[in-house]
């Protein structure tokens, strides 16, 4: 397990197809320690805190074995090329579970749920449909909440402090979320992960009813 790059960037207005559009998925790598909050990094920030951000999202995580995008999308990738704060190699979503909590410098994180990729992704890449492609192809990343709040130095370590005891991996939420989503002992099984962000949470709680209805 190993943390390439931490990235960070402040939200920006840019002209897409002659209209202005504020967007926080411009990130770039730093060469400095930074303070992690229950929020955010420092020098960190999101446009829409609606569906960014926050308690739930504090850190988003990419995987340094997908961005093989870059002979999809002909052009060389930089890290925080996906909106991403923490680029890693070793923590794939097939094997990264909701709840499971690591160490990062002082910090202490857990993971919350998949990451849901936007149309700011589509935009940024000019790719009208990278969203739907990541989304398809499972290679979201995910989200960290802060547990604990501290400094994550330059060149950070990640050590695991525990798995979460259900099992429930990034790419099963992911494959329940878009691919298998009529599977009612899969929603229930994600909705027993204490740990599932409260968004997530409202969207299986939701799916469950009108399954049941």
């Amino acid at each position: 397990m190993e943390i390439i790059s931490v990235n960070v960037g402040i939200p920006q207005t840019i002209i897409y197809k002659g209209k202005e559009l504020d967007t926080g998925i411009y990130k770039s790598p730093v060469s400095s320690p930074l303070h992690v909050s229950k929020v955010q990094l420092d020098g960190d920030g999101q446009a829409d805190l609606v569906n960014h951000g926050g308690a739930d999202k504090a850190l988003c995580v990419y995987c340094e074995e997908h961005y093989a995008w870059d002979h999809k999308l002909d052009r060389n990738l930089t890290w925080g090329a996906f909106g991403e704060n923490l680029t890693v190699r070793g923590l794939l979503e097939e094997e990264v579970c909701i709840g499971d909590t690591y160490q990062i410098g002082e910090a202490i994180v857990q993971v919350s749920q998949p990451r849901q990729p936007c149309h700011k992704l589509a935009k940024r890449h000019d790719v009208a449909d990278l969203a739907v492609q990541v989304q398809d192809t499972g290679f979201t990343g995910y989200y960290f909440r802060v547990l604990q709040e501290g400094i994550i130095p330059v060149q950070p370590e990640v050590a695991l402090v525990a798995k979460h005891e259900a099992g429930v991996t990034v790419a099963f939420a992911n494959q329940i979320m878009y691919h298998d989503q009529s599977n009612l002992e899969g929603i229930e099984r994600i909705l027993a992960v204490e740990a599932l962000s409260a968004s997530w949470r409202e969207s299986f709680a939701k799916r469950l009813v009108k399954l049941q209805a």
